[in-house]
C-alpha cells in the first residue's frame, strides 16, 4: 500500500495520528496482548486483554464489556459498557519480556455514546474542566509509600518484613535495595521520571518518588506503579502491599500529595514573591477551600477502615486540621521552593490505598471551591501540633480528621461541594461500599477482643 492509500485508510477508520503512531509500534516491537485498563470506584485496576491484532478495532470502535460485573458501575439490565484506549498511555510491560502492553482506557456508556459517569477517570476529567474554565491547570506529585513482605512457602502474603531498616537505612540492614532498584528500571521502561527512592522510617516500608505531571497523567501513574510494584516484588519471592498501616504500633503508609496550579500564561498560580509564605492569594484560597472540606476528604483519600489506623496520634499521622510552613504536625505544609515554579502545598493525610482519580478530584474540587468563594486562610501554626494537648488545640481552633470510616462516610454525606464532585453516581455507590464495609467492621469480633476479653470476663 502507498503512502496516500495508507494515509486515506488511516483517515476513513478515523483513527488519530497518536492511535497510528501507537499500532506502528505495536508492529514494530512485535507486542503480541494489549491489557486495556481501567479503575473501578474502590480504586482497583481492570482489564481485558485482547490480542494485539485488535488494536485498530479498539481504537476505531472499543472494546465492549460487561460493566455489571465491576464494583459500583451498573446494575445487570444496562450492562454494556465500551472501553475506549487513550494512545497517550500506551507502555510495554515490562515484566512481561516486552510482548505484552497496556493502555488505559475511558469508559463509554452504550447507551448514549456519551463518557460514563461512574467512571472514576471521566469524574476526574470534569473536575480538569472545571479548573481549565477558571483559567487554571492542575499539577500534582504523589509520594506513595509501601511495605515489602516475605511470602509464606504457599506464596502467599505474610506480615514478616525482608529487613531491618529504617529511614533512609542503607544495605546491610535495607535488604531491599536491589528491589527497589529493580522497581525504578521497571517504572522508568513505562516513561516514569524517578526523582529518588529511599527506606522508609519502618522496617519493610519503602518510598519511590517520581516527578510530577498533570494531574489526570498523575493519577494514571498511581495506578501504574501500584501494578508495577507488585509485578516485580513478586519476581523477588516478595509481597508489596499499599494497605496503610499493615503492622500495628509502628508508622504506616501514606501517599502526601502535592498540588499547584497554573496560569494560561504558564506562571505558577500559587507563587507570589511579596507574601511572607511566598503563596499567592490564589494559593491561600485553594488551601482555605482543602482545609473547610478536609472531613468529606478523608472519606475518598482514607477509603478504607484500615485507613483510620493510621491516622491515630503518635505515629507521625497529619490528623490536625491546619497548615504550616514549617513542620511536618499539621494536615498541610507548604514545602520550600528552589524556584517560583516549585511552590506548591502538600496535603499529608492521603493514604496509598485510594482511588487516586477520586481523591485527586475531590482534594482539586475543594480548592477551587476555596478560590470561588474567596476563602481566607487561617494563620500557619509553626509549634509541633503534636505537642499540644486538647486545650491548646482548642485554643488554636484546631479540629482533627475524622476518627474512623464511619465518621467520614458522614461527612461526605453532609459536604454537597465534594459530592458534586464526585458525581451523583459514584457518590451514591462509594458511601453504599463504605457503608457496607464499615458495618462489616463493627459486626465483627478481632483476634485482639478474643485474646483481651474471652478468659477475662
Amino acid at each position: 500500500m502507498t503512502d496516500e492509500n495508507e494515509s486515506a485508510a488511516v483517515a476513513d477508520g478515523g483513527l488519530s495520528a497518536e492511535a497510528q503512531r501507537v499500532i506502528d509500534e505495536i508492529e514494530e516491537k512485535e507486542v503480541d496482548f494489549l491489557r486495556l485498563q481501567f479503575t473501578d470506584i474502590l480504586g482497583t485496576v481492570k482489564n481485558v486483554a485482547v490480542p494485539a491484532t485488535q488494536a485498530e478495532k479498539a481504537f476505531s470502535d472499543g472494546i465492549y464489556f460487561d460493566g455489571s460485573s465491576i464494583e459500583g458501575f451498573v446494575r445487570i439490565q444496562e450492562s454494556d459498557m465500551r472501553l475506549k484506549p487513550d494512545p497517550e498511555t500506551f507502555a510495554i510491560l515490562p515484566w512481561r519480556d516486552g510482548r505484552s502492553a497496556r493502555l488505559i482506557c475511558d469508559v463509554i456508556n452504550t447507551s448514549t455514546g456519551e463518557p460514563f459517569e461512574g467512571d472514576p477517570r471521566t469524574v476526574l476529567k470534569k473536575t480538569l474542566e472545571r479548573a481549565e474554565e477558571m483559567g487554571y491547570t492542575v499539577n500534582v506529585a504523589p509520594e506513595p509509600e509501601f511495605f515489602l513482605f516475605e511470602e509464606d512457602e504457599e506464596g502467599r502474603a505474610t506480615t514478616k518484613t525482608n529487613d531491618a531498616g529504617g529511614y533512609f537505612d542503607l544495605a546491610p540492614k535495607d535488604l531491599a535495595s536491589d528491589v527497589r532498584r529493580d522497581i525504578i528500571y521497571g517504572l522508568e521502561q513505562m516513561g516514569f521520571e524517578i526523582e529518588a527512592s529511599h527506606h522508609e522510617v519502618a522496617e519493610g516500608q519503602h518510598e519511590i518518588n517520581f516527578e510530577y505531571d498533570d494531574a489526570l497523567t498523575t493519577a494514571d501513574n498511581v495506578g501504574t506503579f501500584r501494578t508495577v510494584v507488585r509485578a516485580i516484588a513478586a519476581q523477588h519471592d516478595l509481597h508489596a502491599t499499599f494497605m496503610p498501616k499493615p503492622i500495628p504500633k509502628i508508622n504506616g503508609s501514606g501517599m502526601h500529595t502535592h498540588v499547584s496550579l497554573f496560569d494560561e500564561d504558564g506562571n505558577n498560580a500559587f507563587h507570589d514573591d511579596d507574601d511572607e509564605f511566598n503563596l499567592s492569594d490564589t494559593a491561600h484560597s485553594f488551601l482555605a477551600g482543602v482545609l473547610e472540606h478536609a472531613p468529606a476528604i478523608t472519606a475518598v483519600a482514607n477509603p478504607t477502615v484500615n485507613s483510620y489506623k493510621r491516622l491515630v496520634p503518635g505515629y507521625e499521622a497529619p490528623v490536625y486540621v491546619a497548615w504550616s510552613d514549617r513542620n511536618r504536625s499539621a494536615l498541610i505544609r507548604k514545602p520550600a521552593a528552589r524556584v517560583p515554579a516549585a511552590s506548591r502545598i502538600e496535603l499529608r493525610s492521603p493514604d496509598p490505598a485510594c482511588n487516586p482519580y477520586l481523591a485527586i478530584a475531590a482534594i482539586v474540587s475543594a480548592g477551587l471551591n476555596g478560590i470561588e468563594e474567596g476563602l481566607e486562610a487561617p494563620e500557619p501554626v509553626r509549634e509541633n501540633i503534636y505537642e499540644f494537648d486538647e486545650e491548646k488545640r482548642e485554643e488554636y481552633g484546631i479540629d482533627t480528621l475524622p476518627a474512623n470510616l464511619g465518621e467520614a462516610v458522614a461527612a461526605l454525606e453532609e459536604d454537597e461541594a465534594i459530592q458534586d464532585a464526585l458525581g451523583e453516581h459514584v457518590y451514591e455507590k462509594f458511601v453504599e461500599a463504605k457503608t457496607q464495609e464499615y458495618d462489616e467492621f463493627r459486626i465483627d469480633v478481632s483476634q485482639w477482643e478474643l485474646d483481651r476479653y474471652l478468659e477475662t470476663y
